[in-house]
């Protein structure tokens, strides 16, 4: 009955909507549950976009992180945890071929600070400044600014001192901390320095040896690795020792090397020159025996040096030869035949013009054999003797020898020197390179070559590394014979002109009592300002001793002497038989001795007897006094002309006198000029002609 009614009421209300115009009522409740529907499912739909896109970027920055910038944060969590921190392993040894230390590593101590626990950097800085050496207000301002910063280390200083160290340590300051390191140490000092080199701060091998052989002297580095969590605390160690460097073996000899260093330092100091170099080898190996420079430095404090002083001249600086340079021509005309040791050359000249230059000689000669030419030093006949050889041949000569060539690997720095083109030669230039001029040469190469003619012709590299050893092992350098410069026969022809040279020629001044001594003078022009200076030269001698076994090697060469005390009067002195050749001397007799070579000639020849050369103390500390006592007993014929410019007749007769010399005055006034120049070789009555000048009364007191 009731749902008859509801049905009833619901007819009633659709007429009543109908009247109105207005949409039935079950048909409303119909279209409102379909927008409902559509409303969910928009949601949903938006929503599931939102989601979609959401998750592709969180995909899509997974990737990234994981993939692309993977290896970026794995890097940046290990700096996070991990502490890498290098052991600087100790350098290894160098010693002499006889096992005699020359460099070594020990112990310093490395101030450091923590800047970030640093409270009151001012105070601190003043502190460290007043405990430290040499520390000055802008060294403190420096300090200051370090220790204000916020970094976790910084340097106060490096290979601290043993008093600083203390001194530091004793003001127990927050921060400040040490750290024990290598530092390298040179016993010797200056002792075969340029050789050796030195090491920088970070312990790596600068200059010499210790720069050529760094990777085998510095050892391998050792590692600490340490873990830590987020509050900085240990709790992981992981330590891999470093592994020392091997010691290496030199061929010099250290007593060899003090002779050498100790005759070289004070043959400057008696000429007055600049600097100067030796070079003494082994002829048989190639072995540098010793390689001195002065002047020199101490790798200890080697910052407190110039470049000029740690420059190795022995290798870095060329020059031109002169008269020694003669051995290579002889040696190229007697291998190709061109001339025979007997051959008479006419120089009576006493010069020749070449390309419209007059080349003169320094003495006027008549006739001469060509062992004379050599002994005598005629620029005129080796000069003729290059023509016959022509600019191809000789030019092949001069490379077999090893010029304009690097010769050995030990010496990284070492120059080529300076050989020109044989297609480019002329005339004049040949003329000039048969004589030693338009050919730079090092030192090295000099002696390298002259040690080709010492053991029979073969042209051997030194070498100044010996052996190096490492975890018992030792690995040998082998010899290296670079190629054959001349014939036995050659070499022996030469050797004995070589000894002529000593024995009366221009080297006697480098004879050893009791041995037979090749070689050969060399006094060149330098070469300043684009024109040859007639007053400063190169002043050198080489040879080999004793000269039937050649032992030793040597090429002594000193740069720019000007005078010395010969027989009490202060000479002018620049000629390699003045000033080189007594240096070898006493260098070659030292070194003999050392070496116990038996004498090669009987000590007995009145001839080497007779000239009362000096002998050199076998102490150590001795310095050999190059002063007129040493030489007054020098018999006359083997005299130089002294320099007599600007002194008055009378003074210059005085020191006529002691030479045994007779005058011709012409002029009057103060000595001007005179012919033989000064540094000439005289002879016991020899007539000398002065000129005298009213107006000359300055002189030029450099050169006396």
């Amino acid at each position: 009955m009731v749902l008859r009614t509801n049905r009833s009421k619901n007819r009633l209300l659709d007429s009543w909507d109908r009247v109105c115009r207005r949409v039935p009522r079950r048909a409303r409740k119909t279209e409102t549950i379909d927008d409902w529907r559509r409303v969910v499912r928009g949601r949903v739909l938006v929503a599931a976009v939102v989601l979609g896109i959401w998750t592709v970027g969180i995909e899509a920055r997974l990737i990234y992180l994981q993939v692309i910038d993977h290896e970026q944060l794995v890097h940046r969590a290990n700096q996070q945890k991990d502490r890498t921190l290098t052991l600087i392993p100790k350098r290894g040894e160098i010693v002499d071929r006889n096992g005699q230390v020359l460099a070594y590593s020990v112990d310093a101590d490395t101030i450091y600070a923590v800047p970030s626990q640093i409270e009151n950097p001012t105070d601190i800085a003043k502190a460290l400044c007043d405990a430290l050496d040499s520390c000055l207000d802008a060294e403190q301002i420096r300090l200051t600014e370090l220790l204000s910063g916020n970094s976790h280390f910084a340097y106060v200083k490096r290979l601290a001192s043993l008093d600083e160290a203390r001194r530091v340590a004793a003001l127990n300051l927050q921060g400040v901390g040490f750290l024990q390191v290598n530092r390298r140490y040179y016993p010797n000092r200056e002792l075969a320095a340029h050789l050796l080199g030195y090491v920088g701060i970070d312990n790596q091998g600068l200059s010499g040896v210790e720069s050529t052989y760094d990777e085998d002297i510095r050892g391998t580095p050792g590692q600490v690795m340490i873990q830590v969590d987020n509050k900085q605390n240990t709790f992981s160690r992981v330590e891999r020792s470093p592994t020392p460097g091997a010691t290496v073996e030199l061929t010099i000899d250290k007593y060899l090397q003090h002779i050498v260093e100790r005759e070289l330092k004070a043959g400057i100091q008696a000429y007055d020159a600049d600097a100067g170099t030796v070079v003494m080898l082994d002829p048989k190996t190639g072995d540098v025996l010793a390689l001195a420079s002065e002047p020199s430095f101490n790798p200890n404090v080697f910052s407190d040096s110039t470049t000029n002083e740690r420059r190795n001249r022995a290798v870095q600086d060329i020059y031109e030869p002169g008269s020694t340079f003669k051995v290579v021509t002889a040696s190229a005309a007697l291998e190709e035949q061109v001339v025979e040791r007997d051959e008479i050359f006419d120089v009576s000249a006493g010069s020749i013009t070449v390309a419209g230059d007059v080349i003169p000689d320094f003495h006027r000669y008549g006739e001469l054999s060509f062992t004379d030419v050599m002994v005598k030093s005629s620029n005129v006949g080796v000069i003729e003797v290059g023509f016959r050889l022509g600019q191809e041949r000789f030019s092949r000569y001069v490379r077999r020898f090893g010029f304009g060539q690097l010769l050995s690997p030990d010496f990284p720095s070492e120059s080529r020197g300076l050989v020109g083109d044989p297609s480019k030669l002329s005339v004049r230039g040949l003329a000039s390179m048969s004589m030693g001029y338009q050919v730079a040469v090092t030192p090295l190469q000099m002696a390298a070559a002259i040690g080709a003619v010492a053991n029979g012709g073969e042209l051997i590299s030194p070498r100044v590394v010996r052996s190096i050893s490492q975890n018992g092992v030792r690995e040998i350098s082998e010899q290296r014979v670079i190629r054959r410069a001349i014939s036995v026969d050659t070499a022996a022809d030469l050797t004995e002109i070589m000894e002529e040279i000593v024995e009366r020629g221009t080297g006697r001044r480098a004879q050893v009592p009791g041995y037979s001594v090749a070689g050969k003078t060399g006094t060149a022009e330098k070469l300043i300002d684009g024109r040859y200076s007639h007053y400063d030269h190169n002043a050198s001698f080489v040879g080999f001793v004793p000269s039937d076994d050649p032992r030793l090697v040597m090429l002594v060469m000193i740069d720019t002497p000007r005078s010395a005390i010969i027989n009490e009067v202060r000479q002018r002195a620049y000629t390699g038989g003045l000033v080189a050749a007594p240096i070898f001397q006493r260098i070659a007799e030292a070194s003999l001795r050392h070496l116990a070579v038996p004498p090669s000639v009987h000590p007995e020849v009145p001839v080497i007897a007779s000239r009362h050369l000096p002998v050199v103390e076998e102490s150590l500390v001795t310095t050999v006094s190059f002063n007129a006592t040493d030489e007054e007993e020098v018999i006359v014929d083997f005299g130089v002309m002294p320099d007599l410019r600007g002194l008055s007749a009378r003074e210059a007769m005085k020191v006529a006198g002691k030479f045994d010399l007779k005058i011709e005055f012409i002029g009057n006034g103060v000595v001007g000029r005179h012919e033989p120049l000064a540094g000439a070789e005289i002879e016991a009555g020899a007539t000398t002609k002065v000129w005298l000048d009213r107006h000359l009364y300055s002189l030029n007191r450099e050169h006396r």
